[in-house]
């Protein structure tokens, strides 16, 4: 049985990962932390012993910055949030239309499926498919801290010294609802989401004397909350899901604004030279075994009618915990995002990144 994983870290240089010529049995997989777990990869490679799989772990920025720095080079298979294709596309030219008969693309959500196809449709060509779906909003100890109803709870005086979020552009976004305002329906006036940004800005560094530290990772949070150092958090519900199953008092708490939804998905980048083995693995790691295996690992759910169903049972538990039907029904997905946004959201980052508390 042939088993060779190579793991390339987000650290590695771009020269090196770029820049070394891969074999054609080779699939370079760029992808989030946890979205390739040894055993799926193990069984992959057991399946189809002439492909061999190199994993680099990133997010979605890096994605896009390692692709553009490539013109699309260096990698085989991408895996980028839903709303962070049709512009990288359009400024950079990153990506190539995917060939949808090579993907078994019935066994995926007809809604999330269709979503995607929308938000990553150009001039007729598709650019992605959905693999895993999940949300952002807040994670409460709910033993510390029982009242948590939304992101308004990062900034009460009440939790002073106990609260954590990641200075990244979600907590932006989830600020503005919490403060009344719809951030997705500004995207298209470019002045009035920077009145946004400037009202948000001030609050969150308002805010700063309230938290306990920003967290950077998943493991950083993890912490946090296990320790009790930190009882109400800005977070992915993956986290919580995955807290959940050591501490039952740490849930996900869909903001009552809505939870900001997310579907990460399969893109081929331009550059890619394996073509085939990206679209085998796609299909691979959508089949329900797979599934299980792969959320066990992420905690996220999976693009397909049964998904929440497919989880392992502590995190199904943890799903049902969190969300009702109303929740789910009060999703606010990630629109796509204009050219030109993250800066002006890079700028308000960084100052609240420098603000004196």
């Amino acid at each position: 049985m042939k088993y060779s994983i190579k793991m390339l870290l987000a650290g590695t240089a771009l020269g090196l990962a770029a820049g070394s010529a891969a074999s054609a049995d080779t699939l370079r997989l760029l992808t989030w932390g946890s979205y390739a777990p040894e055993e799926v990869i193990r069984l992959f490679e057991a399946e189809y012993p002439d492909i061999d799989v190199e994993v680099t772990f990133s997010n979605n920025e890096e994605m896009i910055a390692k692709l553009r720095a490539t013109g699309g080079s260096g990698y085989d298979l991408a895996q980028p949030s839903h709303d962070r294709i049709f512009a990288a596309q359009m400024e950079y030219n990153i990506y190539k239309p995917l060939d949808l008969s090579q993907i078994d693309t019935l066994v995926m959500q007809a809604n999330l499926l269709d979503g995607v196809k929308a938000n990553t449709t150009i001039d007729g060509e598709v650019y992605a498919v959905p693999h895993q779906w999940g949300t952002s909003g807040v994670m409460a100890n709910k033993a510390e801290a029982p009242n948590i109803t939304g992101w308004n709870d990062l900034c009460d005086p009440a939790y002073k010294g106990r609260t954590s979020m990641r200075l990244r552009r979600t907590i932006l976004l989830g600020t503005a609802f919490g403060m009344g305002m719809d951030p997705f329906e500004l995207y298209n006036d470019l002045d009035a989401y920077q009145d946004m940004l400037d009202q948000v800005t001030a609050k969150l560094i308002e805010c700063k004397s309230n938290i306990k530290t920003y967290w950077t990772g998943g493991d950083d949070l993890q912490s946090l909350m296990l320790s009790g150092e930190v009882v109400v958090s800005e977070t992915w519900d993956s986290t919580a899901f995955r807290l959940y199953s050591e501490n039952p008092d740490i849930v996900f708490v869909p903001p009552e604004t809505g939870a900001l939804a997310w579907i990460d998905t399969f893109a081929i980048p331009r550059g890619g030279e394996a073509d085939d083995a990206a679209y085998k693995w796609i299909n691979f790691v959508m089949r329900p075994e797979i599934i299980t295996l792969m959320s066990s690992s992420t905690g996220a759910i999976a693009a397909v009618p049964n998904g929440i169903e497919l989880l392992p049972d502590n995190k199904r538990d943890a799903v049902q915990a969190a969300f009702d039907q109303e929740d789910l029904d009060n999703l606010k997905f990630f629109a796509n995002i204009p050219p030109g946004l993250e800066d002006m959201e890079g700028i308000a980052l960084e100052r609240i990144k420098a603000a004196s508390e």
